[in-house]
């Protein structure tokens, strides 16, 4: 019989978070393997489990849960994002202009698949989260990816967009808090990125689902509240904030001037409607999570957990000959640098599939998060401290073998 073939627009679509390797570690896994993942930012099996109030509040809704909702979600918690809008200084935000999601993750589709025709160009970061590169290209569009500067602490390059800007460039994507390098932008930066946009009439999507995992006493400025003459989509979630992966509660706000993108905004409400409806359940913890104690700040502060283990994968990674790693002031990720010269890598996903077959550790390779040299990887320090300790420490003992079997130690 003939071939049943894929489509042709998944030919550039890509998530190696959860690619090639992975399905690797789970046939060692199936083998009697113990596998050290330190692959996804899957808070709850490192026993980061959600605030019990949320908890509690969706079992007592479950019986409410059972129809759609509206195609925008609920009321009452799109008003407690609206009011968070404020919180955040959003001006104008209404209840119309917030959408409720299965995560994020469905809302960024939704939001490139209204936006592009063939050719358009989205300036996408490198590295970035892999899913917004997929979604411009799944959405018939061609992600052009700008550069964050190692050297100056991840900051995307301005010159860089500037020259990428073209009359096919519809918009820019902003991941700020950053995944992966765990970098947060000043709010002089992101000025400049909202110049360009109103200059060349650019959409800003902002991702900002790591907002309230900061480090170091920092604090995180929205970029939808630095101008109301830029259309802004800023997405957000319980996913990390609130350690709700599994829970698909995310939401999309459109703020700024949306008088000319009323046109964009219809295409917005007929896929929202289209899918019938978010998750009813996910959308009843929305409301609790965002009004009651955040115990997020509990382990990001001072002796706090997430702190304690970004400061010790820190500490143990950079002490490895040739790795090198920017310390990140937010999310829960290190993108570490491997000196090419003591580690000469040709094709980073084998470099992953070795560490993995030797060490049972599972990491993503760098150019997975589009990054143009097979030299940075992806860790979670989400693990706790002896686990932690142990994954680096297998690691280390790798990358000593690599560099004795390469001749460079």
């Amino acid at each position: 019989m003939r071939p049943i073939q894929k489509s042709r627009k998944l030919a550039d679509v890509c998530y190696d978070i959860r690619g090639p390797v992975l399905e690797k570690a789970k046939q060692m896994e199936d083998e009697g393997h113990k596998i050290i993942k330190l692959n996804i930012g899957n808070l709850a099996v490192f026993g980061f489990d959600a605030p019990d109030e949320i908890v509690q509040d969706m079992i007592r809704n479950m019986q409410n849960a059972s129809g759609y909702t509206d195609s925008k979600g609920l009321f009452a918690p799109r008003k407690a994002i609206m009011h968070y809008t404020q919180e955040k200084n959003i001006a104008g935000v209404t209840i119309d202009d917030v959408y409720l999601g299965n995560g994020a993750s469905e809302l960024i589709v939704m939001s490139m698949n209204a936006l592009l025709n063939t050719g358009d160009e989205v300036l996408v970061p490198a590295p970035d989260y892999p899913l917004w590169t997929a979604a411009v290209s799944l959405s018939g569009g061609n992600p052009v990816h700008y550069v964050c500067d190692e050297q100056a602490g991840w900051f995307p390059d301005i010159e860089d967009i500037k020259r990428k800007i073209n009359a096919n460039t519809r918009a820019i994507v902003v991941i700020n808090p950053n995944n992966p390098t765990g970098a947060l932008y000043p709010d002089a930066l992101l000025l400049q990125i909202v110049e360009l946009a109103r200059q060349h009439q650019l959409i800003i999507f902002a991702d900002e689902i790591y907002d309230k995992v900061l480090y170091d006493g920092v604090t995180h400025t929205s970029m939808a509240s630095l101008a109301d003459d830029v259309l802004f989509i800023t997405f957000n979630g319980l996913s990390k904030n609130y350690r709700s992966c599994g829970y698909r509660a995310g939401w999309m706000v459109v703020s700024g001037q949306k008088k000319h993108a009323r046109d964009y905004i219809e295409g917005l409400n007929m896929l929202t409607s289209m899918r019938l409806c978010a998750n009813a359940p996910g959308q009843y913890a929305i409301q609790t999570a965002l009004g009651g104690y955040q115990s997020i700040n509990d382990l990001v502060g001072p002796g706090g957990r997430l702190l304690r283990q970004r400061d010790l994968a820190h500490k143990l990674l950079t002490a490895i000959p040739g790795v090198t790693c920017v310390k990140p002031k937010s999310a829960l990720y290190m993108f570490p640098r491997l000196d090419p010269a003591m580690y000469p890598i040709a094709n980073d996903q084998d470099f992953a599939y070795q560490l993995l077959a030797e060490e049972r550790v599972l990491i993503v390779q760098g150019t997975g998060f589009n990054c143009p040299t097979p030299d940075h990887f992806r860790v979670v320090f989400l693990p706790n401290t002896d686990d932690l300790t142990d994954a680096m420490g297998r690691i280390a003992r790798f990358l000593e073998g690599y560099r004795k079997s390469h001749g460079t130690s």
